[in-house]
């Protein structure tokens, strides 16, 4: 009985361990997060831009999608997305006559799910970091002669670095851990292998105190790594 089994053989890496699972489940979960954040800062930015824009019609369509998209649940969604997306998939193909493409992959479907919301937040830390940006900087550096990639180098990106690092790295915590959501739609990220493995072994406070300290050691390397990454920023501000 795999009950009877003691924790050591339980999370070990033998026939009857479960730690290569818990492990694959980790790497995936920080694929899942890896992926929706570049989808949330790719979109963001737009957004951004979006919402700088002098249409009005533009500037009101990125702000309309931050309020939604902060507005709802992410499980929400994933679930929109999951159960939705098939559907939306075989009318776009019946459009011009192809066969429905079916399901698509649960990785793609999770990472976009979430860097959906992520962008609407992302866009919020893209625009204050903009913004803190005194405009007299920028119309001296034009003064100055600077073309626009000179003036966003050497002037706009240190600072805006400088402002928006804190505030990403918090979002990105919450990619990370949004990313249990995805398990929902089938994917064995870690969430979803600690709930098989509790259920085939009937152990479910060994693997979700597992799960836990799993995910606590994720969180902790990204915020150690972030605070490295604030300080460089802070010198390549200081220093521009």
């Amino acid at each position: 009985m795999s009950d009877d089994l003691p924790i050591a053989t339980l999370l070990g890496f033998g026939p009857d361990g479960w730690g290569w699972a818990l492990v694959s489940g980790a790497g995936l979960t920080l694929a899942v997060a890896l992926g929706a954040m570049a989808i949330g800062t790719l979109l963001g930015a737009l957004l951004t831009a979006a919402q700088a824009s002098r249409a009005v019609w533009l500037a009101r369509a990125a702000a309309a999608y931050g309020v939604i998209l902060r507005g709802v649940p992410e499980l929400l969604v994933v679930l929109l997305l999951y159960f939705g997306a098939p559907g939306m998939l075989a009318a776009g193909a019946a459009l011009f006559g192809l066969p429905p493409p079916g399901s698509p992959p649960a990785l793609l479907t999770g990472c976009l799910a979430i860097g959906l919301v992520s962008a609407a937040y992302q866009a919020e830390v893209f625009r204050g970091g903009m913004l803190a940006v005194p405009r007299g900087q920028i119309e001296a550096a034009m003064a100055a002669g600077m073309g626009p990639f000179a003036r966003f180098r050497r002037v706009i990106a240190p600072q805006v670095l400088h402002h928006v690092l804190p505030p990403l790295g918090n979002i990105w915590q919450f990619n990370l851990k949004d990313s249990a959501l995805v398990s929902i739609a089938g994917l064995a990220e870690l969430m979803r292998v600690s709930l098989v493995a509790a259920g085939s072994t009937r152990r479910p406070f060994l693997f979700f105190a597992t799960a836990m300290v799993l995910y606590l050691v994720m969180t902790s390397a990204s915020t150690a790594l972030f605070r490295l990454a604030e300080r460089r920023g802070q010198r390549w501000a200081g220093g521009r």
